[in-house]
């Protein structure tokens, strides 16, 4: 039983102070943005055109879907905008709904896609609800479950630019 508590206590004490600090150095923009308004555009998958809430600074990438209580509309969605194609992972977390995720690159290629991808249950539960692309991309496009099957959405898609 004492060999437990050496490790448990120690691990209890870094956690919190991890937690702390991870409160204290978060951006302000970030969390104080519980009105943020993002951008508007527009973008064409397939055949059909829709509108995109834009993420483009890293504020706006850290916030995107968190702490909203309204799902997006199936005619819209969050296109999250990175300076040069990478692996960008998804953390769900403080988000309230599933969400289908599209990664393109900067041709406008899909290169990953996931349905119907899980949020995560409490900030531990960091396995079950990142998700990451395997092949480089620009843009991540973040919907509400189902968009994919709606917009008849598949691996040869392509997204193109309208308005940004």
């Amino acid at each position: 039983m004492i060999s437990k508590l050496v490790v448990l206590i120690p691990t209890i004490i870094a956690a919190s102070i991890l937690g702390a600090l991870g409160i204290t150095f978060f951006p302000s923009e970030t969390k104080n943005s519980h009105t943020t308004e993002f951008p508007i555009g527009k973008i064409r998958i397939g055949q059909d055109i829709i509108k995109v809430e834009i993420a483009k600074s890293e504020a706006q990438r850290q916030r995107w879907l968190m702490f909203r209580g309204e799902k997006l509309p199936m005619n819209s969605a969050m296109i999250l905008i990175y300076d040069r194609p990478d692996l960008y992972a998804m953390w769900l977390l403080n988000i309230d709904f599933n969400l289908d995720l599209l990664w393109f690159d900067p041709m406008g290629n899909m290169v990953y896609t996931v349905k119907d991808a899980q949020t995560c249950k409490n900030a531990l539960d960091t396995v079950n609800c990142t998700y990451k692309n395997t092949i480089p991309a620009k843009y991540v496009i973040a919907a509400t479950s189902g968009f994919i099957t709606k917009h008849n959405i598949d691996k040869d898609s392509k997204m193109s630019i309208i308005s940004m």
